[in-house]
């Protein structure tokens, strides 16, 4: 964890240049209860406040629900946002085409049910002062609206996961990460889940994160975890979860990133 109190550049430290500072992606697959209750409006008041210039991406993933038609009422009116439809490739795919269409220097991926608001940013920022090329949230052991069964599940991921990787990261799963824009166009490209063909039906939950931030590491990129607020706020019901099949499936694949570890994949 690191802790710092420098602040962002400014407006007037990024004159004459066209592209923004951050850019902000935000992946979508049937979120249409969340985006009624106001989420984008709430990201906009942040925004428009800050003294650098952004551009938010809704990266959405081929939802079935009425996302689509809700974010473009929802930022009709909200300068620097705007839609991008994809087909259905899973969080990563839609991550990873926002990224390819980003213009800012760090880009940040957040989840629509902002169970981590988007004000948090303000405790990322500083680390890019500091040289940091990765910056991400944790949301420590104070998880608001978390089941006693997703607490145990999540120990029991951490201790597997830091069993295998990524020992000095204590949460690797929070939504809420930030990385220089080279970094991710170098990075997730190289992910299992952007270089796998199947297709993807259905929500899918995967450790894209882990194997990201494994190959941050590797890289030798700088990474830092500090901790964020945050609140269970998901209220978005046309995803089809099933958190004992999301736990089999995430676990199965900490093991497949071990295995291309060791195949030496990654070399």
């Amino acid at each position: 964890m690191i802790a710092t109190d420098q602040q962002g550049p400014t407006k007037g430290e990024r004159s004459g240049m066209a592209e923004p500072y951050l850019t902000v992606v935000v992946p979508c697959y049937n979120e249409q209860e969340n985006i009624q209750r106001g989420v984008l409006a709430e990201m906009h008041a942040y925004l428009a406040k800050q003294p650098w210039s952004y551009e938010v991406i809704i990266s959405d993933d081929g939802s079935t629900d009425s996302s689509r038609d809700l974010v473009r009422q929802a930022i009709a009116d909200l300068p620097g946002f705007r839609l991008q439809e994809n087909p259905h490739q899973g969080k990563p795919g839609a991550v990873w085409a926002g990224i390819q269409s980003a213009c800012g220097e760090i880009i940040l991926f957040t989840d629509m049910d902002q169970s981590t608001p988007i004000d948090q940013l303000d405790l990322l920022l500083p680390a890019y002062a500091a040289e940091y090329d990765v910056v991400i949230g944790s949301r420590g052991l104070q998880r608001a609206n978390f089941g006693w069964y997703r607490r145990l599940g999540s120990a029991a991921f951490r201790g597997l996961r830091r069993l295998l990787m990524l020992r000095d990261i204590s949460d690797t799963q929070c939504g809420f990460k930030s990385m220089r824009r080279e970094v991710a166009l170098h990075l997730f490209p190289r992910l299992d889940a952007i270089r796998r063909t199947e297709a993807v039906t259905g929500w899918k939950v995967t450790a894209f994160d882990v194997e990201l931030l494994y190959l941050a590491e590797r890289a030798g990129y700088r990474i830092a975890e500090v901790t964020v607020a945050w609140e269970n706020r998901d209220v978005a019901t046309g995803k089809g979860k099933s958190y004992l099949r999301e736990s089999k499936e995430m676990g199965e694949q900490l093991c497949r990133i071990k295995w291309n570890e060791l195949r030496g994949r990654y070399d």
